[in-house]
């Protein structure tokens, strides 16, 4: 792995992005160059080929490609995850320094695009290689995020400390990353011994500083200290609240089972968005289905349908898992065939969702029949496997139980999945009460496989588990809490993701 950009200073101007921190140049009067090579790449017949060959070959035709254009591409292939072509386009770009001019922005993006091709040490390897003119608080707010989605604590909290003495922590942002770290892992002191020391050096909050601390207060349980981090906001006449911000507070009064409050909220975020921007109606689904209106969960999806011509996977997920929520298996069928119906690339995601449902009702046989369905029109994830081994755990029967959980670690994609640890709990005792040893072996040869024996805070979970518990092991919390204080996290964790 290897980019080298130049070290020559770029000449470029700046994007109107709320970080400055991706530089830009002028845009050609059309945009049929960017999108004709997009499509190309995009439609490669043999994806093996890559990037490079597509934009060699477009040089080869005699026809010119703009830096606008290919960081352009690219900023396409980020939002679709592309990662790997994304970075391929980089290094296109680099091999023609008398062409391209590299700027700080642009290796800061190369950065995180190593960051999510090669991990963290081909990052590091990365941020290493950078002329000293490219080193700058762009490029070290990048591995600082970095290391924060790696969730490697000691080294983004050293490369704050460094970024500090440098000057280069002067803003919001790399205070904002760390928040998101913290917050993640349910260490709220820490996001608010953050927020203070922004204030006390005089570093102005800004529109993610306070979504991040409204999402830590609620999620403490403090309803009180949330609406005082939303008071202080308003008051703040460099930021106004946006649908983010409506929809937190809306999550944490749902949880706290303030249903007329959370109702004012959504109905704040439906006079908030703007442009095309489908997310906050995925949002809305999500709230309205979780205080049981089923009626506005209709009318939001009625206006989404009304508004955007495509439906994607992630906007019918919204809406079945809504109707779930309200135990309304039939309008989820419903939409489950019709987004069947229509899809192009299916999504076990959605199948799990009824599948889910069949097991908590206890309708097991249901269950395999649908698994059998979804397997014939698409496809399942390792996640689809542990569903149906959960009903088999509850009806005893300990060899379907293990056979699905060998399909979940044999499962492509498997890789980072884990089986959740009630699960196993629930199933070794079933092995003990049964005096079957043979059984409890297979139970462990899961975990190794798994890769989880190691795992001191996965095994502590654990009835069985001997050792004694780390001592700076996290809070378990129930599985809805977490759920709730998840979906805020996500969506603060993915608005600041944005926004670098």
């Amino acid at each position: 792995m290897r980019g080298n950009p130049t070290s020559t200073r770029p000449k470029a101007r700046q994007w109107n992005n709320h970080y400055g921190t991706v530089d830009y140049e002028n845009k050609p009067a059309t945009t049929v160059t960017w999108k004709a090579i997009y499509k190309r790449i995009s439609l490669m017949g043999n994806p093996e080929k890559g990037a490079t060959e597509v934009l060699d070959q477009w040089e080869n035709e005699g026809r010119k490609v703009t830096k606008w254009e290919l960081c352009r591409i690219v900023k396409e292939m980020r939002k679709f995850g592309r990662h790997k072509l994304a970075l391929e386009i980089y290094m296109w770009m680099n091999n023609k320094p008398e062409s391209y001019t590299i700027s700080s922005s642009d290796a800061a993006i190369q950065l995180d695009l190593v960051s999510k091709v090669h991990g963290i040490s081909g990052a590091e390897d990365y941020f290493k290689s950078l002329p000293n003119n490219l080193v700058d608080k762009r490029t070290y707010g990048a591995l600082l995020n970095a290391y924060v989605r790696a969730r490697t604590v000691e080294k983004a909290e050293s490369l704050l400390v460094e970024m500090k003495n440098k000057g280069y922590a002067s803003h919001a942002l790399p205070f904002n990353v760390m928040m998101t770290l913290y917050m993640n892992l349910k260490d709220q002191e820490r996001v608010e011994s953050l927020v203070s020391e922004m204030t006390q050096t005089n570093i102005d909050l800004d529109l993610y500083s306070y979504n991040i601390l409204i999402s830590s207060r609620g999620s403490q349980g403090s309803i009180e200290k949330m609406e005082e981090a939303f008071e202080k906001m308003k008051l703040d006449g460099s930021v106004n609240p946006n649908w983010t911000t409506y929809s937190t507070m809306a999550t944490f009064y749902i949880k706290n089972g303030d249903f007329e409050k959370a109702e004012d909220c959504l109905r704040k975020i439906e006079t908030l968005i703007t442009g095309r921007d489908r997310i906050p109606y995925h949002y809305l689904l999500s709230h309205y289905g979780s205080i049981g209106k089923k009626e506005e969960v209709r009318r939001i999806w009625e206006s989404y349908k009304t508004i955007f011509p495509y439906i994607p996977n992630l906007a019918y997920h919204a809406a079945i898992s809504s109707f779930i929520r309200m135990d309304d298996i039939e309008e989820s069928e419903f939409l489950y065939e019709e987004w069947v119906s229509i899809q192009s690339s299916y999504d076990p995601r959605l199948g799990n969702l009824l599948l889910g449902w069949y097991i908590r009702n206890g309708f097991v046989e249901k269950a395999e029949t649908f698994l059998k369905e979804m397997l014939k029109v698409g496809k399942s994830n390792s996640t689809t496997w542990e569903i149906v081994a959960e009903g088999y755990i509850k009806e005893n029967r300990v060899s379907d139980a293990l056979s699905c959980f060998e399909k979940a670690l044999s499962n492509e994609g498997s890789g980072f999945w884990r089986p959740k640890p009630v699960n196993i709990a629930a199933l070794y005792s079933i092995c003990e009460r049964e005096n079957d040893e043979q059984s409890k072996e297979a139970v462990f040869e899961v975990l190794r496989k798994a890769r989880v024996l190691e795992d001191d805070v996965y095994m502590s979970y654990l009835p069985f588990y001997k050792q004694s518990k780390p001592e700076n092991e996290p809070q378990k919390v129930n599985e809805s809490e977490g759920d709730y204080e998840e979906a805020a996290a996500d969506t603060l964790f993915n608005e600041l993701q944005a926004s670098i």
